[in-house]
């Protein structure tokens, strides 16, 4: 393999997870803090106290940043924070689970494209940092894996609330990735490619799935085809927020019947690993949403078909870039705006919803789209 690809790729992955996805989780945190006091109508994390006897210093310090140190004092303070393994727990499950919930969200970010392919000489290097043929079928094998995490940590707790949220996590989950894998199929009869990044590409010739406005012009075909896309990306994003185990379907740690859930019984960083892997799969779902159905990294309007912008050069890339980090927050501030407005709904109308509704409702749009891309012209 050549040296010069190896050695691409990864510095690729340390960007991407050191100083994208990381960081992005860390900010995410503070962003559903400031945005969920905005809807409440109170302040919200508006200065930082970081505690610099840790370092020597006899007093904390105010960093008046409107809040945004925030992330690094929540960094040390589970880091500080006592490590405590109750007696009761089977402690080689118990510590194995919070890593077991955080990886699969890092890893499934690989397939993800977040730019146009950059030209470097003769070189053509994608902004991914795998460029696989299987990219959705990688993302759901890796991901289901998340559910071994959170299950073992409510098993390995020996806790009835930590077990009974484990169980419900094991069985929302496992539901909803039903629905989410089926919901996809539509996407890849219309493309006819397993590639997000051809995919995209394919969106910015012919216009986004859920905005297919430019191109060639909105044929019957096109009009038709519509329809499925948007049934697909109302059930696709609905399961994420399942898969994700967000509001208003976070009932595996639905704190009024579980305490806290699988992680009632963790503390110091093994609970910060739930929660930022929580967060991470919140961007890992945004993502996805934004590369199946509204283009990924490519630009309105057709404007990434322009000269300019599919030259391959670095500022074109960059331009890429950015708005495919701009679409992602956007619906990342969408997850959070849900949280905050939505009530909690009962259990068994979460999974009424799963197995009654959408796995129904994504079945029927495959049969539909199928039809429309057969007798359709």
């Amino acid at each position: 393999m050549d040296p010069f690809f190896i050695f691409i790729t990864v510095v690729k992955i340390i960007t991407i997870t050191f100083l994208v996805v990381l960081p992005m989780v860390a900010y995410a945190v503070y962003a559903e803090r400031r945005f969920s006091a905005i809807l409440q109508d109170r302040v919200g994390p508006n200065r930082t106290m970081i505690p610099l006897k840790i370092f020597g210093a006899k007093k904390d310090l105010n960093l008046p940043l409107g809040g945004l140190t925030q992330p690094i004092a929540d960094g040390i303070k589970f880091l500080l924070k006592e490590d405590f393994t109750p007696n009761h727990v089977r402690k080689p499950f118990y510590w194995l689970a919070p890593a077991l919930t955080m990886v699969p969200s890092l890893v499934t970010v690989a397939v993800v494209p977040f730019g146009s392919d950059l030209r470097l000489g003769d070189r053509i290097i994608p902004l991914s940092v795998a460029d696989i043929n299987i990219g959705p079928l990688f993302v759901f094998a890796v991901s289901s894996l998340a559910v071994y995490g959170i299950t073992l940590a409510g098993w390995a707790s020996n806790s009835k609330y930590s077990f009974f949220g484990g169980v419900r996590a094991c069985a929302q989950m496992i539901s909803y990735e039903i629905a989410l894998g089926l919901s996809i199929i539509p996407i890849l009869l219309i493309m006819g490619e397993l590639n997000l990044n051809e995919i995209v590409k394919y969106q910015a010739a012919n216009g986004w799935l859920i905005f297919p406005f430019w191109g060639e012009g909105l044929s019957l075909k096109g009009f038709l085809l519509l329809i499925p896309c948007l049934i697909s990306f109302i059930i696709f994003t609905v399961s994420i927020f399942a898969e994700t185990n967000r509001m208003p379907f976070d009932l595996p740690e639905c704190e009024t019947e579980l305490v806290g859930g699988y992680h009632t019984e963790y503390s110091s960083m093994k609970f910060a690993l739930f929660f930022l892997g929580e967060y991470a799969a919140m961007i890992v779902g945004s993502a996805l949403i934004v590369t199946l159905f509204l283009g990924g990294w490519s630009l309105p309007f057709g404007w990434s078909e322009s000269e300019f912008m599919s030259s391959g050069s670095i500022p074109a890339a960059l331009i890429h870039v950015g708005c495919f980090l701009t679409k992602v927050i956007a619906f990342i501030l969408f997850f959070i705006w849900v949280r905050w407005s939505v009530p909690r709904v009962r259990y068994d109308q979460l999974m009424k919803l799963g197995w009654v509704v959408f796995f129904e409702a994504a079945l029927v749009n495959v049969f539909l789209t199928a039809f429309i891309l057969y007798y359709v012209r």
